[in-house]
């Protein structure tokens, strides 16, 4: 039953506080398994301990003897569930009927214990030893008429020790296809600051943002993706850093927040203002506003010549001339169009920015899953560039990151278009010919499985079926594989939705004891802010048959390309190895096992926080780029005689990327349901429609293919008019699978265009 009000938030009480404590007090209870959960709690984020394996948010130097938030609660209490998918499971369940569970029934039935074969005769999966499960990898990949045949997706919560075997492996076998989830994410992110700044990674650090003036946080929710933002935010807050969110949703964790290691605040139930300014543009408008931004000050720098900080563009940047042409001839008329806000908001947000000396900019996926993300993100790096405001202590780029080691993975190799340097390395150190030409994305391998041209699919991790676009179509891409493999913790929707044969490999999770040949191991891995720290299990594994991703990936190398080049076992039975092969390839990792010994790690050094371009030209490079010549509703609309909406994929806070914990979103008032569409007063009366209603929701589309889904619930939200948004991943079949970002192919799960109608038959 829904408890959502008309007022915006429905829930009024501070985000964190005594919400956070009952929620995670009913996930620890529910994981059947509390005393385990809270015993690995107490070694979360600490020195020592693990890593969670929750989102990607830096650890402060000072952090405390507590430091996890809500969200990792709940990851580590359903990892340490005392619930056991195993043969007798299996056997008792057809595939065919756990194609029926949704996908919150799928991962609250507990944790892979045994290795499961699906032979493509029987409906149920059958046990099957480890030794047989790796000879029919081994033999399915030797078997195929080229490695390209042959897709490697990985996950954000592999280790770097995991992330540089399986990229290793590939490479060996033949093939660049490693489709991963910054493909549908960040992928924005790292093309464009690679392109304005020479890397693709965040230029701040964690202390940087003790030292900022002001934080501008586009298109992210901390409270519910990235919890332990808000303790970094409050801290600025606190101590008068300005703190302005754009952001479309006025979501409650970035306005006010009680930070339950606060006695005061938990006492007096009181919480700290997060955002002192919040403006919510419309979907796609980020760039015009930053446009907007920018025009602003090339108008105050005609008075004020200290506006910008023209010492550092003439002696770090290039192009920018082109680019004060290009404001110049922005439209004023266009640009608040797109943006939806007034021209005094936006010169409101460029005083906010000229008044502060040192300013970050921190984004999320609500920039990068537009068709023209890449551009808004040099658009962001623009801004900043006009100020100096990047290679300055409390200045800088913050993309934030989601699961635990995205940008590990990426720093290891995980790269279907990997830099021709670190190919060169990998043939220096192994003497194999390296294969040189460009691997399928995540996109791309869903067409590639469609058409044939892929053949074996092997997820490190994830959930590839629930994440991507176009469910429909992903689902029969994944259905004609010959064969897939899945290496996992929990039961998923990927494990129902399987190739021709399929494999089921558990392994061990974050928190669990990782014993190997030479003793315990511990992993690596990389936050959003390029901090590499160690990762040590404290839990016994939920049963003596899983093996450790690291394991199990040497043990199909081995099984596929043998040990003439890499002597796979050697390396798996000490991690320590694994590093040292580590640090001979890739830059910045001297004496890593030296420095993760550091009680919170080492930071890789970041060259363009030293104002060091690795750019063609060894400048900053400003972008040029035009506005849109329309956003995604102008352009559907020409399709349609209906009104055309923009809907924006969004989590619940009782989930974490495709992980449904529960079936609540209290910071949005939404209690036991998921097929919600939240939508502006003004939509739902321009189409006789009321609050409540259910209704039909089809994409708007020239290709022909019908995408329709029925019986979503309207919620009448503080949203921009003109957008919506809905849930993820209930809501992917309605992103097309060629609807992607210019320059980078991130599927537009912010920016899709859809039709609504009101069911006949109302419930």
């Amino acid at each position: 039953m829904s408890k959502s009000s008309k007022n915006n938030p429905a829930y009024s009480s501070p985000a964190g506080g005594w919400g956070a404590l009952r929620s995670s007090a009913k996930h620890l209870i529910q994981s059947e398994n509390a005393a385990k959960s809270v015993k690995a709690l107490l070694r979360a984020n600490q020195p020592g301990g693990f890593d969670c394996p929750g989102c990607a948010w830096g650890d402060s130097a000072t952090a405390g003897k507590v430091d996890f938030c809500e969200n990792g609660v709940k990851a580590i209490a359903w990892e340490a569930t005392s619930k056991r998918v195993d043969s007798n499971f299996f056997k008792q369940y057809s595939i065919t009927e756990l194609q029926q569970w949704d996908d919150h029934s799928l991962e609250k039935s507990g944790r892979l214990t045994e290795p499961m074969y699906y032979d493509g005769e029987n409906d149920h999966y059958q046990p099957i030893s480890w030794q047989e499960a790796f000879k029919i990898i081994g033999t399915s990949l030797q078997q195929l008429s080229s490695p390209n045949e042959a897709l490697l997706y990985t996950s954000g919560r592999a280790s770097n020790e995991v992330a540089y075997l399986y990229q290793l492996f590939g490479r060996v076998l033949g093939t660049n296809n490693f489709p991963d989830c910054s493909n549908m994410c960040h992928e924005a992110s790292g093309i464009g600051m690679t392109n304005s700044l020479g890397t693709g990674k965040g230029t701040v650090t964690m202390d940087d943002f003790s030292k900022a003036d002001a934080i501008f946080v586009f298109g992210q929710n901390p409270g519910t993706n990235h919890p332990r933002m808000l303790g970094t935010l409050r801290e600025a807050s606190k101590r008068g850093a300005k703190i302005v969110s754009v952001n479309n949703l006025k979501e409650r964790g970035l306005q006010k927040f009680s930070d339950p290691q606060s006695p005061k605040e938990m006492i007096f139930l009181t919480g700290t203002t997060i955002s002192q300014y919040y403006f919510t543009p419309r979907l796609g408008g980020d760039m015009a506003l930053l446009r907007g931004v920018a025009k602003c000050l090339f108008e105050k720098f005609e008075h004020d010549k200290s506006v910008l900080d023209t010492d550092f563009i003439n002696e770090h940047c290039h192009g920018f001339e082109a680019y004060r042409q290009r404001v110049a001839a922005s439209d004023w008329d266009k640009i608040l169009d797109q943006c939806s806000l007034t021209r005094e908001n936006i010169e409101q947000i460029a005083t906010i920015y000229t008044s502060s000396n040192k300013v970050i900019f921190t984004w999320a996926m609500g920039i990068t899953q537009h068709r023209h993300s890449v551009a808004t993100v040099r658009e962001l790096l623009n801004v900043l560039m006009l100020r100096g405001n990047i290679g300055k202590a409390g200045a800088g780029a913050c993309p934030v990151r989601g699961h635990s080691n995205v940008q590990g993975n990426r720093t290891m190799g995980i790269n279907e278009n990997p830099s021709m340097d670190f190919l060169d390395a990998l043939e220096h150190r192994y003497s194999f010919s390296v294969p040189r030409d460009n691997g399928f994305n995540t996109v791309e391998s869903i067409h590639a499985m469609l058409e044939g041209k892929a053949k074996v699919f092997i997820a490190l991790g994830g959930n590839f079926s629930a994440a991507t676009p176009d469910t429909t179509r992903t689902h029969k891409a994944l259905k004609n594989c010959d064969l897939t493999v899945q290496i996992s913790t929990k039961l998923n929707r990927s494990h129902v939705i399987t190739g021709k044969r399929a494999l089921i490999l558990p392994c061990l999770g974050r928190t669990e004891i990782d014993r190997q040949s030479s003793g315990e191991q511990c992993i690596t891995v990389e936050d959003s802010m390029s901090m590499v720290h160690s990762s040590t299990g404290q839990n016994e594994p939920a049963a003596n048959t899983l093996r450790s991703e690291t394991a199990i990936v040497a043990a199909i190398a081995m099984a596929s390309v043998g040990d003439k080049i890499v002597d796979w076992n050697t390396l798996a039975g000490d991690y320590d190895l694994i590093r040292q092969e580590i640090s001979a390839v890739i830059p910045g990792f001297d004496d890593y096992n030296f420095r993760i010994k550091a009680g919170r790690g080492f930071h890789l050094q970041n060259s363009a926080a030293q104002r060091h371009w690795r750019t063609p030209i060894q400048k900053a490079i400003f972008s040029d780029a035009r506005l849109p010549e329309q956003l995604v509703h102008e352009r559907a609309q020409l399709m349609t005689k209906k009104p055309v909406l923009t809907l924006q994929t969004l989590r619940s806070h009782d989930q974490y990327n495709t992980t449904i914990y529960g079936m609540d979103d209290r910071y949005r008032g939404v209690y036991g349901e998921r097929n919600i569409i939240f939508m502006n007063a003004k939509d739902i009366n321009k189409q006789a429609l009321k609050n409540g209603d259910r209704v039909k929701i089809t994409t708007v589309s020239n290709d022909g293919i019908a995408r329709s889904l029925s019986n979503f619930k309207i919620v009448e939200y503080l949203i921009p008019p003109g957008c919506v948004a809905a849930y993820y991943p209930e809501t992917n079949p309605l992103v097309p699978l060629e609807s992607i970002a210019d320059e980078c192919g991130t599927p537009t799960y912010k920016s899709i265009p859809i039709s609504i109608e009101k069911m006949d038959n109302q419930q």
